[in-house]
């Protein structure tokens, strides 16, 4: 799917590239976009967290780096995965389902900073969260423009700061 985006995919061509047969793959996943949503439900399944470097700047610039370099490799399966999450509602579902799972575990750099004291105990870990990585979502996919990693870093920053100054606390 990322090298030849959703319309490019067939359950032939993910049998072909595993190296086994097609009714292999085809008794598992009769359709696309029944791989798709397993291949974003796996993605909960994961033992990822957020790198820790004892600063919330240092984890947001971190978790920036991270989701960067997922959206700048070429062929990104990111970026890929986004654009087929419009064509089903199931689709869809599942990417949102991914988003939530991420958002939460990447919540722990909040509630680490706020153990640390280096922001307010009623600090929005999701604002903080959107802010620092949003506008990479939005230059890198929405927009298909360029952003270095410098910019990344500066996003994640900006994030920091804004949470340690009491701007990102929850209503």
């Amino acid at each position: 799917m990322a090298e030849h985006g959703y319309d490019g995919l067939t359950v032939d061509a993910v049998a072909a590239r595993s190296g086994v047969h097609r009714t292999t793959v085809y008794r598992r996943w009769r359709t696309v976009d029944g791989l798709l949503v397993d291949l974003l439900a796996m993605g909960a399944d994961d033992s990822w967290i957020p790198a820790e470097t004892g600063t919330l700047e240092g984890d947001l610039v971190e978790l920036n780096r991270e989701i960067h370099a997922s959206l700048t490799i070429r062929p990104s399966l990111t970026t890929a995965v986004i654009a087929a999450s419009f064509r089903t509602p199931e689709a869809a579902n599942a990417l949102h389902g991914f988003w939530k799972d991420r958002y939460e575990r990447s919540a722990i750099v909040i509630a680490r900073a706020i153990d640390r004291g280096e922001i307010p105990a009623d600090t929005d870990a999701h604002r903080v969260l959107l802010t620092a990585t949003a506008p990479l979502f939005h230059q890198l996919t929405l927009l298909r423009q360029d952003l270095s990693e410098a910019d990344a870093d500066r996003y994640a920053r900006d994030a920091a700061r804004a949470a340690k100054a009491g701007i990102l606390r929850a209503p």
